[in-house]
This record gives C-alpha cells, sequence and structure tokens, in this order.
C-alpha cells in the first residue's frame, strides 16, 4: 500500500470513531424530555424551562405553596414575570399533572 492510500485509510478511520463517539450526544439532544411539572417541580428544575430564572421559579413555588396546585397550565401567567409571550414559549414544557376525565 502507498502511503497516499495509508493517510486516506487513517483519516477515514479517525473520521468514523468520531462520527461513533458523538453519536450518543446528538442522540440524547434529539429525545423528547418529559414535561416539568409545575405543581411539583423545585425552582431548579423549573429554571430548566426557557426564560424561567431564579426569581421566578421562586415565585412559582411560592405561590404554589400560597396557592395550592394549578389547575391549568394556563394558570402560571398569574405569575409576575411570566406574560403570554413567555407561556407561549413553555406551554409544550410544561404540565399540570395527570388529565383528569370529565364528569
Amino acid at each position: 500500500m502507498t502511503a497516499q492510500k495509508h493517510k486516506g485509510l487513517a483519516l477515514g478511520l479517525a473520521t468514523a470513531i468520531i462520527a461513533l463517539a458523538l453519536a450518543p450526544a446528538f442522540a440524547q439532544s434529539t429525545a423528547p424530555k418529559a414535561k416539568v411539572n409545575i405543581n411539583t417541580a423545585p425552582a431548579s428544575e423549573l429554571e430548566t424551562l426557557p426564560r424561567i430564572g431564579p426569581k421566578v421559579a421562586q415565585r412559582i413555588v411560592d405561590f404554589r405553596t400560597k396557592n395550592g396546585n394549578f389547575k391549568r397550565i394556563e394558570e402560571i401567567m398569574k405569575i409576575q414575570g411570566i406574560g403570554e409571550k413567555v407561556y407561549e414559549q413553555i406551554k409544550d414544557l410544561i404540565t399540570v399533572g395527570a388529565e383528569t376525565a370529565p364528569k
């Protein structure tokens, strides 16, 4: 085998190894994540939501401590700092728990 063929083979092998090493990272980033339960999540978990920082996360925890569990996800807009724009960004990422069947 010539030196040029060795270089090509080594380059191809290196590319394959890198691709295989990075595959789990890409697979994890595209996997669907569980919704954040706004009735049970600690502030640290609430902060994983877009546009929710430490202060707003603490307001959510304080609100549910004072007022009880949220009945519907839309009620999160009662929290100072969460308006319609933020709600639109997080509505598909949050839940209030198991849906109850209509009576």
